[in-house]
């Protein structure tokens, strides 16, 4: 039941509101003057407030000034019985959600109601979803070995430096990739992924640089490539050593040049971006046997950095299963399992080809299979497959 704040000097306005508020099923508080209302403010939380401008002790301006200081952004909707432009205007610049004249409007009280609210949930939802993603965005652990790629993480980011992640499937490359982008100076600008073992050979180049209607049977329209997609920030190419020689090619010239041209197009297209790429393959096997060009390759690999396996950092498995099982039971909306001891160290000594990936598709099957806590027996019988 969303609550809502009524601030105002007059008695009948007060209950009216009350009633109006408790009518559509909100719980409802009331205070006489700005200064009742912050320290009702101070002492709860509210969906949406509503407070007169003219008020004795504190008028409703000098209450929003203070709320907006206080950093609270819960909508707050003026009501004034002397209405007017300049002060509706000071109001919204000073950080109210809306201004309502008395005598009020029925009609125009609930459809405000309604807005307010739904920004409200708004607000608090984006929220929720970027704290998910940061906390998915986290490199967790300990070990010497994962510490080593933070501190490189973090020396790189803020350059302009081409990177080149190289390590097994599941080791969290995709991860580096998102952190260095996140720590950059570009971390406003676009980031573009590009998997480029997921997109056919002869739809590579398209993909990357685009093409204009007619370049080939399905073009049926212009279209415009990832590069273009990240001008002014960054684009990761994952999976490289996938990727066909004749595309190398153009990538090669985008990093010498930094310009392109679209499939089936003679204009030269200027971008700035900077490239992440990643794989799973020793390139350096890949350009003896012909599949990938020795000079694309020095291009890119301008600050290397690998990644470990989960066999050589096993003192983070603790902490990656604590982190996995918050994360999980979070999503799946029950409360929080654990692991006993003993299922813990069973865990540290298996054998992990799947890396990290792995390791948290276990500890799912277990949440969604096991008791809590989750026990060795459990992890004997539902994980060791």
């Amino acid at each position: 039941m969303p609550k809502i704040l009524v601030i105002d000097d007059e008695r009948s306005i007060r209950g009216t509101l009350k009633d109006i508020l408790e009518f559509e099923k909100h719980k409802v508080t009331l205070a006489e003057n700005g200064r009742k209302g912050l320290a009702a403010v101070e002492s709860g939380e509210f969906d949406l407030i509503f407070s007169d401008v003219k008020m004795p002790e504190m008028d409703g301006l000098e209450f929003l000034t203070k709320v907006r200081e206080m950093n609270i952004e819960t909508p707050v909707v003026m009501i004034s019985g002397h209405g007017n432009i300049e002060t509706a205007v000071e109001c919204i610049k000073i950080g109210a959600f809306d201004f309502i004249e008395k005598p009020i409007d029925l009609n125009r009280l609930l459809v405000v109601l309604r807005n307010a609210i739904d920004s409200k949930n708004l607000v608090s939802e984006t929220k929720r979803l970027r704290n998910k993603i940061d906390s998915q965005n986290q490199m967790i652990g300990q070990s010497a070995a994962i510490k080593k790629v933070m501190e490189m993480i973090e020396r790189v980011a803020p350059t302009d430096a081409r990177v080149l992640i190289t390590g097994e499937n599941g080791t969290g490359k995709e991860l580096v990739a998102q952190l260095l982008y996140k720590l950059s100076n570009r971390a406003e600008a676009p980031f573009v992924e590009v998997n480029c073992a997921a997109i056919p050979s002869e739809l590579i180049e398209s993909e990357l640089f685009g093409h204009e209607k007619g370049a080939f049977t399905s073009a049926v329209k212009q279209r415009t490539g990832k590069f273009e997609q990240a001008d002014g920030g960054t684009i990761f190419l994952d999976e490289i050593g996938d990727m066909s020689l004749s595309a190398q090619t153009k990538v090669l010239r985008v990093l010498q040049e930094s310009e392109l041209t679209r499939v089936g197009s003679d204009k030269v297209i200027k971008v700035n971006v900077r490239v992440f790429a990643a794989t799973n393959k020793d390139l350096k096997k890949e350009i003896e046997k012909g599949n990938f060009r020795e000079d694309l390759f020095h291009r890119l690999n301008v600050i290397p950095i690998h990644v470990p396996t989960l066999e050589q950092r096993r003192e983070d498995i603790n902490l990656l299963i604590s982190h996995f099982c918050q994360l999980i039971c979070e999503e799946m909306g029950i409360a929080l399992k654990t692991f006993s001891n003993e299922a813990i160290k069973i865990l540290q000594m298996r054998t992990w080809r799947g890396n990290i990936r792995e390791l948290r598709n276990v500890v799912e099957r277990l949440i969604i299979l096991s008791g809590n806590p989750i026990t060795a027996k459990e992890v004997e019988d539902f994980a060791m497959f």
